[in-house]
Formats: C-alpha cells, structure tokens, sequence
C-alpha cells in the first residue's frame, strides 16, 4: 500500500505566486500574446527583462543592505527517497530546484539545474525516480518530468501546450495520473500510464471542471477523484479505470471536501466541512455511515496525509494561524498530539514509506523554513537541514504579536502586526493578503523583517471578511455583492492604527498581490485622504476585465467566488466597484508591479490602472519583468522589487 496524498496536486496548486522571456504557444490567451503597446513609450526604460518606469537609480547602500535579507535562504521538505533521504527544494542561484539531502544535516547534493523555478517531487514507490513539474516565465503551463535517479536522466512525459497537475503514483510505481486541460478549456481531462513510457499515456476520463486524482485503490483498478467548484463547494467521485464509469459519492451533498484517501474496507476517509464551520476529518463507509474524528476539534484540519498501512494519519490544526500537528489511530478514533515544536507553521507533511516517520516542512516568524521529521512512535523530532540567513543575527528578528480590531459591523477581524524596538510613532504598512480566501500566518517574511529592522515601519497583516481560517461563515462574507465588506474592514483598520500613540497615522502605505492589489487601488479609492501611497502587485484593477482575460481554466472557479460579469446586476455592481472606473479618485503615489506572462491577472490589468493614475497627474511607478508570472520567484527580480519598494517608501513615507 502506497502512502496517501491528502489532496490532488491541482494544476492550480503547483503555481509559486510569492512565482521563456516572452509568451509561448503553450499559454495563447489573446491578452497575453500580444506585446503591450505602452512598452515603446518614451518614459520606459529596459533593465534586462525589467520594464520600468518613473523607478529612479537604486543606491548601492540600499542595494548592499537588502541583499542580506534577499539572501535568506530557507527549505522546503518534498519527500522522502526510499533509501534514508530526502528531497527538498531549495535555492542556490535564481531560482529554486530540487536537492537530496541523505542524512540529517548532510550536505545538500542538487539534482534539477534549470533556468526556471522547481518546487515539487513526488517519488516512486518502487523507488529509482520522481516526478516534478515546471512551467516557463511563470506561465503556470506546467509539464511533467521524470527524473531517473540511478542515471540522472529527466525525460518529459506530458503533451506541450497542455497544462498539467502533479501526478499521483499508484502503488505499483507503474503508473500515475494527473489532471490535463488546454489553452481556453475549463475542462480538465484525467491522464494515466506510465511516465517512463510516454506511448502508454491515455485519456481515462474526460473530465468536467476543475477535477482531479487524489487516490489510487490499492490494486490499480479504481481513482478517488475531487472536483474543485470553490472554497466553499467541492465534489468527490470514484472512477473505474478499466470501464470509465464515474460514480459520485454522497451526490446530495453541498460541501467542502479537501483530498482523500481509500481504506481496505472501501471507506473514503477526507476532511469535510459539513455540518460544521470548520474542515473535519471523517470517514465515509459503504454504508453511508459517517465518522467523524475530529468534531470536538475548535479548529480546521488543514493538511494530511495517510500512514502505507492505512491505520494512522498525521493531520495539522491551523490554530489562528499556527500549524500544529496531531496523529489520528484510523481503527480506534484516538487522537493524541503530535511533537512538541516551538510556535509555527508546520505543513506539507509526507510519511515515509516504512510509516515510521513523518517529514515536513517548518516556518515561524522568525525562522525560516526548514526540513524536519519526527519518529510516530516516539515524537522524537529531526531537523534535516537549517536555514541561512544571509548573515543576519536572527535575534534581531521580530516576532508579531496578535490582535484583534472592531468593524463597523460589530465583528473582531484579526490580525498581526510587527512593531520595532524603538518608541515610534512609526509610519505603517498594510500589508493585505490576496485569494481572497487565502489566511496571512505568521511565517517567516523577509520583507517584513527589512521594514521593520531596516526602515523603522510597523507592519500590520490584517484577515479581513472573506479570509479562510476562521470557519466558512466567515470565508463567505465578501461573497458576490458584499465585494466592498472586506474593503471596509481596511477602513476599520485604519481607525484602529489611529487610536494607536505609537503608530502614525498620517503615514500609511497599503501594500497587497492579486486580489491584495485590488484590495489596494479600493482602499486608495474609498480611504484617500487617510492613506499616503500603495503598492498594487498583479492586482486586480476592473473584475470585468479580469474575469474576461483570465486563462480559461480558472474563469468559472473566479465567478464562484467574485460573481458572474455576464449577470446584469452583477456587472453593474462590478462597474460600481471598479477600480479603473473610480481612478479618478486616487489621488496618492502609487507603484505597480507585474509579470508580464501572469495568466491569472494579466497585464493589462496592471496597465490599465497606470494609465488611468497618470491621467490624474498622480506619482505612478511601474515594474513589469518579461519572465515572470503571477509574483516574481527569481532572486534576481526580487532584488530589484525589494530596491524599488524601498526607494517608494522612502518617498513616499520620509523614512530613511
């Protein structure tokens, strides 16, 4: 029996958004082939793959002080490779690849050298190879690789053009499967074969949405499958290899559902939000009987994973944000802790193939993350590898405190905020998390840390109405038409910070990615005489437009959380809340930062909110990177983010 995946590894997961210099076929989405007519203007100026505009020279005190802090390197646990080791990923130049570390604090020994960021392996259970995925310029047309671990050779197996998930083992190590769709298709197809043997792939379902494999049944014969409709609603299905029949389990059921995992018995153990606010992890036998384990639990299971004999689970609790790990016995229902680690993030957690141990990856505010294991039996804890922070004392980094603030609505939003040593008052960034339904946690943030050691800022995270985290009531209240809710949370905020004696109220930068960046241009919007700048980075700037660009595959899942553009109420209520159409009113300093292959927002997103700006005659930066994507993954783009950023704080808030 293989060890069991808590989730399928969506096509849409595989993304790095915190993520070949120009388009290729493979992603022909018509807003994003065509070469932005705004590049020839005579005010941009070309750095590299850099388009800038209106950024001054960096520097060399800026550049030389930030590159310590650019230079943190951290590592992220993957799997283990069967003989003792591991794999993680890890940077050692511009982008992150995949290294073996064999035993605990062994040197890391790199095996992928690509131009292009590798963040994910998933090894064989026979052994002798893994598979990973990868895309160009953040593209997210991701491909599949097998690399041979005896010889070193990596082969591809999935049809260019397509965009592909990260595919699943089955036990036998003689096949996998993985979720496939096509440039504009919302439809994701099921492919299984052999990724050694290209010419056995097939189709195995022609799948409808966004779905994909989460589980093998242990002879081969059956696919656990997942369709993914929204945080709030997704669905599971078993597939019959050898017929395609497609059966829906609990069919009447308008749940959440978060990966699974096939028992001996024919139960479909997964974690669920029904009949709760938060995920629970259940079991569902053939009967219809449910079991569930964890519903004396005040938090939500967030990741899983399923022991190779199929009795014990490791799950996590997102406490408030923290990531606590606990072990569940399958048979008796007993859930006790897992090992003591100091306060964090632990996640992604992987049992080895003997069930002995479980690897993961840990983070705290003032750690970066690292590779660790412990022993199920013992709890006894390993710590594989250890973070550097490119020569900084990490005793001077600072850990944020939690609190909570009242909205207009009577409800607590919660928050985080990093505070310096000195008395202040200091000048503020918001920083806003983007999904929407995404949490901010208190991982360790190299931005955050350069702010407030560096530049004498506080930081506060807020998680706004519409964050998830806090039950799926909460998720839910920015839904459709309660857009703005969220928007007046940031408003609620900043009555907070104005009642602080050691913040400064006068000085407030709001800073947010992707639906962040929206949530900056409307707080810019409705806030403007109480916000000094922001930093919109692959923002969006109109719903409509967005919606109607996004690459196909995610438009409809965007439409279950934003609403639908093609509704008349809707649209009207998305010109109403327009950005773009209200830029007029924007009225401080604004730096746009984008990449230029992004295909969850497109550029133009980002260059039609500069031109709206400028025409107020408004101080307006711009940054696009023609090899980037959805975020900026290369160090070396980063930098050169980071160095701007600092410039426009300096600017804009007078700090030094």
């Amino acid at each position: 029996m293989k060890r069991r995946s808590s989730s399928f590894v969506s096509i849409a997961a595989l993304a790095v958004t915190l993520s070949a210099c120009a388009q290729t076929a493979a992603s022909p989405s018509a807003a994003l082939t065509e070469t932005p007519t705004a590049l020839s203007a005579t005010e941009r100026v070309t750095r590299g793959n850099l388009v800038l505009e209106s950024i001054p020279d960096v520097p060399a005190e800026i550049s030389d002080r930030l590159a310590a802090y650019e230079n943190v390197r951290s590592h992220g646990f993957l799997d283990w490779t069967g003989d003792g080791g591991i794999l993680i990923t890890t940077r050692f130049g511009d982008t992150n690849q995949i290294h073996e570390v064999r035993s605990p604090g062994a040197a890391r020994r790199q095996l992928t050298f690509f131009s292009e960021t590798v963040s994910n392996a998933s090894v064989s259970p026979a052994g002798g190879a893994f598979l990973f995925a990868r895309d160009k310029g953040g593209d997210e047309y991701f491909q599949g690789y097998r690399f041979d671990m005896e010889t070193g050779r990596i082969t591809g197996f999935t049809e260019p053009g397509t965009r592909n998930g990260g595919a699943l083992w089955a036990d036998d190590g003689a096949s996998a499967a993985w979720a496939r769709t096509n440039p504009g298709d919302p439809n994701n197809d099921i492919i299984i074969g052999n990724p050694a043997d290209p010419a056995s792939l097939r189709v195995a379902l022609e799948g409808e949405g966004a779905i994909g494999p989460v589980d093998w049944s242990d002879d081969g014969s059956k696919l656990l499958l997942q369709r993914y409709l929204s945080i709030a609603e997704s669905h599971l299905f078993m597939l019959d290899i050898a017929s395609g029949a497609l059966t829906q389990i609990n069919p009447d059921d308008t749940v959440a559902y978060s990966g699974g995992a096939l028992l001996a018995d024919g139960s479909v153990l997964t974690v669920t939000d029904k009949d709760s606010e938060f995920a629970n992890l259940v079991r569902l036998a053939p009967d219809n009987t449910v079991i569930n384990y964890t519903a004396d639990i005040a938090w939500g299971v967030s990741d899983w994973t399923l022991s190779p004999d199929g009795l014990t689970v490791a799950f996590t609790l997102n406490e408030g944000g923290l990531g606590t790990i606990h072990l569940l016995d399958v048979e008796s229902g007993l859930v006790r802790p897992g090992p003591t680690l100091p306060v964090g993030i632990a996640s992604g957690l992987v049992f080895s193939h003997s069930g002995s141990h479980v690897g993961f990856t840990f983070n705290a505010a003032t750690s970066p993350s690292d590779a660790w294991s412990f022993d199920v039996a013992t709890l006894n804890l390993t710590r594989w590898t250890e973070a550097e922070t490119g020569g900084l004392n990490p005793a001077s980094f600072v850990e944020p405190a939690l609190f909570d603030y009242p909205n207009a609505d009577g409800m607590d939003i919660p928050a985080f905020i990093y505070k310096p040593e000195s008395e202040g008052p200091h000048p503020v960034i918001i920083s806003i998390h983007g999904g929407p339904e995404a949490q901010s946690r208190p991982g360790f943030s190299s931005a955050y840390q350069y702010w407030v050691n560096e530049l004498g800022l506080a930081v506060v995270v807020p998680n706004v109405r519409g964050s998830s985290g806090y039950g799926k009531t909460y998720v839910s209240l920015d839904n459709g038409l309660n857009r703005k809710k969220s928007v007046e949370d940031i408003g609620a905020l900043l009555d907070w910070v104005e009642a602080q004696p050691d913040l400064d109220a006068s000085k407030v930068i709001v800073y947010g990615g992707s639906y962040g960046g929206y949530m900056v241009l409307a707080s810019m919007i409705d806030y403007a005489d109480r916000i000094a700048g922001g930093i919109d980075i692959v923002g969006i700037s109109d719903f409509k437009t967005f919606l109607e660009n996004t690459e196909g595959y995610r438009a409809d899942l965007r439409r279950a959380e934003y609403g639908d553009e093609r509704d008349p109420v809707v649209a009207a209520f998305f010109d109403e809340i327009s950005p773009l159409k209200n830029a007029s009113r924007i009225t401080k300093p604004l730096f746009v930062i984008q990449g230029y292959n992004d295909p969850r927002v497109p550029y133009t997103e980002a260059e039609q909110i500069l031109e709206a700006v400028k025409a107020n005659g408004v101080t307006a930066w711009f940054m696009m990177a023609m090899d980037e994507g959805h975020g900026f993954r290369r160090k070396s783009n980063r930098e050169a983010q980071r160095e701007a950023e600092t410039l426009f704080l300096q600017e804009v808030l007078g700090v030094e």
